[in-house]
């Protein structure tokens, strides 16, 4: 039986500001991917979203990005120093652990967020400092990357255990990594398109990217995104077609 990992990026609410539905999200995910405070989260809601991973039963990873709380993580950094990087995920991770470990769950992996995300999947500097963030921290955590990019190299030279990361609802340029999110079809609204579309890369291990040609892609875990108005039902769609094609959905690091 195929087995498949289910993530969502949860806890990204921030004081009086709500992202996303995550009750009804950890009903559907077996991975939550909690922010850490600089992109969004604050202490209350982390505690609150890692309580409700170990009522589900959900796994855990950190989620760091740019100190960037009024563009939401989407916005670059123009001048990206690799040690400064570093140390900004090593102080995210520290803080999940810490609220982790109070509530009582594991963190098992981890995932860069946003536009650090994108910076890192192409440039090697940066892609080694967080893996180097990574091992200074909990070198046993799961390193989520994208498929063939500077992410999954830098973990694979470090060590780290892999898992690597395919989008439900994003379009794939022919280098096998994400469209940029302004660009027309970059974002898929409908869930049972993504959830066709994803049952297909799953069963067929290929996508169609947003230039018409059709690429491999080995993954381990499929991303489904919390913050927007469909993500609930798109989760759902995609979940029910998995589990339907005989798909089993285990957290990662299970």
């Amino acid at each position: 039986m195929r087995e498949m990992d289910l993530n969502a990026d949860l806890g990204e609410s921030w004081g009086a500001w709500t992202m996303g539905n995550d009750a009804e999200m950890f009903d559907i995910v077996t991975s939550a991917n909690v922010a850490c405070g600089f992109h969004g989260g604050d202490p209350v809601v982390m505690h609150r979203t890692l309580t409700m991973a170990r009522q589900k039963r959900v796994g855990v990873g950190a989620h760091p990005g740019y100190m960037d709380l009024w563009g939401f993580g989407r916005r670059r950094f123009v001048d990206d120093d690799p040690g400064q990087i570093e140390k900004v995920l090593i102080y995210q991770i520290g803080a999940i652990q810490a609220m982790a470990r109070a509530v009582g769950v594991p963190v098992t992996h981890f995932k860069v967020h946003g536009a650090l995300a994108n910076a890192t999947a192409v440039n090697a500097s940066l892609a080694a400092a967080a893996a180097r963030a990574v091992l200074a921290t909990d070198p046993g955590m799961i390193f989520l990357a994208l498929p063939g990019t500077e992410q999954e190299h830098a973990a694979r030279r470090a060590g780290l255990r892999i898992a690597r990361e395919a989008y439900a609802d994003r379009a794939y340029r022919s280098d096998g990594t994400l469209a940029a999110r302004d660009l027309p079809g970059a974002v898929l609204e409908d869930a049972a398109e993504a959830a066709a579309r994803m049952l297909g890369m799953v069963l067929d291990g290929k996508v169609a990217t947003l230039d018409g040609t059709e690429i491999a892609l080995e993954f381990d875990t499929i991303c489904v995104h919390g913050d927007n108005p469909h993500a609930v039902g798109m989760a759902r769609a995609v979940r029910d077609a998995l589990t339907g094609a005989g798909v089993r959905l285990r957290p990662m690091a299970r």
